[in-house]
């Protein structure tokens, strides 16, 4: 019986990385206008520390899967794939 290949990364999870990436810069946008109240200030920042911790999360399982495709056998090891051409 023939492997299938591996999942690709489910559309839903980069589409949730996405919204959370953007609704943390809106955030940022509106709390660097300096309009809020210092509650409003409170509560986006503990939003955005949420959804700081959110694509930090989905930034290293990327990774992970990056270094398990790069070396299966020792994904510890794999070294980056270097794009500059000297």
């Amino acid at each position: 019986m023939p492997k299938s290949p591996a999942p690709a990364a489910p559309a839903s999870s980069i589409a949730e990385f996405e919204h959370s990436l953007d609704e943390l810069e809106q955030l940022v946008t509106r709390m660097e206008g300096g309009d809020m109240s210092l509650d409003e200030s409170l509560k986006s920042f503990e939003r955005g520390i949420g959804l700081y911790r959110h694509c930090q999360t989905a930034l290293e399982q990327a990774e992970l899967r990056v270094r398990l495709l790069l070396d299966p056998e020792a994904p510890e090891t794999a070294e980056p794939f270097d794009s500059h051409i000297d």
